[in-house]
C-alpha cells in the first residue's frame, strides 16, 4: 500500500471537490455486460454489522438512494462474522444481483465470491473499506482516510494545547503522556488512519513533546481486532494498571473510532479520571456516533471525525447507476488505492473535525442529527 506524504495528502484532499473524473472513458467487459436494460435491477449490499451505529446509517442511506433510482435492493448485515458475509454474497449472486456493493469485514476473505461475481459479469463497488488482493473490484467509494488520520492527530494536539486551532504552536510544550490505539488489522482503512495520524504525531514524539509512556507504538501492537470496544477498554485498563501509577497521568489518547473511545473512557473513569481534580485526557474518535457526540457535549470525549454517510451513499448510488447504465462513474483518485492486485479507481469524500465548539453547526444545523437526539 502506498501512503502519500502529509503535504501531498492534504493538498489532494483539498482538491476532492473540484477534481474531474479520472480514468478512461472506455467500458470494461463488466460494464458492457451491465449496459443492457437494467431498470429495476437487483443490487446486493453487504454491511459488516448492526452493532455500530454508523453502518446502520450507511445501509439505510444507501438502500434509500438506490431505491430512489429505481433499483431493487437486498441489504444484508453479517454481524462481523466472515462466513455469514460470504454466504450473503453467494446468495445475492444466486438471486441474480446485477451489481454488488460490499463493505467487507475482512477485505481478503471474499476472493471466491468475487471470482463468482466476475464469472457472472457482476461489477463490484467496495464501500468505505478497500477489498484486498483481488482483481475483481471495479470501484471504491470512501473518504480520504489518510486525511482522517491527520485530522485525528491534529485534534489530539489541539486538545492538548500543543497546537492552536489555527495550526500555530500552542502554549503547552510538554512532555505529555499519550497512548495510541488503531483499528482492526484486517480493515485496510485502519492502516491509512494510523499512518495519517503518525505523520503528524511522530515529529512531536521525536522531539519529546509527546511521550508514549507504555512504549506501545507500532501498528500491530496497538491495533484492535474488529474495532471491538471491549478489547479497547481492556487494553486501556491494562495500560493504566501497568504504566500510570501514583501521580503519573495520561494526558491524551489517540482513538480512531467512537466505539473504541467509549470503551477507553470507561476504563479511564474506572481509574478515577473524569473528576474536577482529575479530568479526562484528550480522547479523539471517528464517525460522529450519537453516544460520542453526547459525550463530547458532556466534556468527556474531546473530538470526533465527522464523515457524512449521506454523501457517501449518494456518491455510491451514482457510481452504481452509472455502471449499470454502461457508463464510467466519476472518480478522483487513480493512484493511491492499490489493493495488492490492482489500483482501484476511487472516489474520496471530505471529512472534518467536530468538537464541542462546532457540533451544533456541523451536525444539527446540517440535519445529520436533531437537537432532541442530542439531549
Amino acid at each position: 500500500m502506498k501512503y502519500p506524504r502529509l503535504a501531498a495528502a492534504i493538498t489532494a484532499a483539498s482538491m476532492v471537490a473540484t477534481m474531474a473524473a479520472c480514468g478512461s472513458s472506455e467500458k470494461t467487459s463488466d460494464q458492457e455486460a451491465a449496459s443492457g436494460d437494467n431498470a429495476g435491477a437487483l443490487i446486493g449490499i453487504t454491511m459488516p454489522t448492526r452493532s455500530s451505529e454508523r453502518w446502520i446509517h450507511d445501509g439505510d442511506n444507501l438502500k434509500s438512494q438506490l431505491e430512489g433510482l429505481g433499483y431493487k435492493v437486498d441489504l444484508q448485515y453479517a454481524e462481523n462474522d466472515i462466513p455469514t458475509q460470504t454466504q450473503q454474497l453467494d446468495n445475492q449472486i444466486t438471486k441474480g444481483a446485477k451489481l454488488l456493493i460490499i463493505a467487507s469485514i475482512d477485505g481478503t476473505a471474499i476472493t471466491t465470491q468475487l471470482e463468482n461475481a466476475a464469472a457472472n459479469k457482476i461489477p463490484v463497488i467496495a464501500y468505505d473499506r478497500l477489498i484486498r488482493n483481488s482483481p475483481n473490484v471495479d470501484y471504491y467509494a470512501t473518504f480520504d482516510n489518510f486525511k482522517v488520520g491527520v485530522q485525528q492527530a491534529t485534534s489530539l494536539l489541539t486538545g492538548l494545547k500543543v497546537l492552536n486551532a489555527d495550526g500555530s504552536e500552542g502554549s503547552v510544550k510538554g512532555p505529555l503522556n499519550v497512548e495510541l490505539f488503531a483499528g482492526s488489522p484486517d480493515d485496510n482503512n485502519a492502516t491509512f488512519f494510523f499512518n495519517g495520524a503518525m505523520s503528524v504525531l511522530q515529529p512531536h514524539i521525536d522531539k519529546g513533546t509527546l511521550v508514549v509512556k507504555s512504549g506501545q507504538k507500532d501498528f500491530k501492537t496497538v491495533a484492535t481486532l474488529r474495532w471491538d470496544p471491549a478489547t479497547a477498554q481492556k487494553r486501556m485498563e491494562n495500560i493504566l494498571t501497568s504504566t500510570y501509577k501514583g501521580n503519573v497521568k495520561v494526558n491524551g489518547v489517540l482513538s480512531p473510532y467512537d466505539g473504541l473511545s467509549i470503551g477507553i473512557l470507561s476504563a479511564l473513569k474506572s481509574s478515577g479520571y473524569g473528576t474536577g481534580a482529575n479530568p479526562y485526557p484528550t480522547v479523539t474518535g471517528q464517525d460522529a456516533e450519537l453516544a460520542s457526540v453526547k459525550s463530547i457535549i458532556a466534556g468527556e470525549q474531546y473530538s470526533t471525525i465527522y464523515k457524512d454517510t449521506r454523501q457517501l451513499a449518494k456518491t455510491t448510488g451514482e457510481m452504481a447507476d452509472a455502471v449499470l447504465k454502461g457508463g464510467t462513474p466519476t472518480t478522483n483518485n487513480t493512484k493511491d488505492y492499490d489493493n495488492g492486485n490492482k489500483v482501484v479507481p476511487s472516489m474520496l469524500l471530505e471529512s472534518l473535525i467536530v468538537d464541542k465548539s462546532n457540533y451544533q453547526k456541523e451536525l444539527v444545523d446540517s440535519g445529520y442529527y436533531t437537537a432532541d437526539q442530542l439531549k
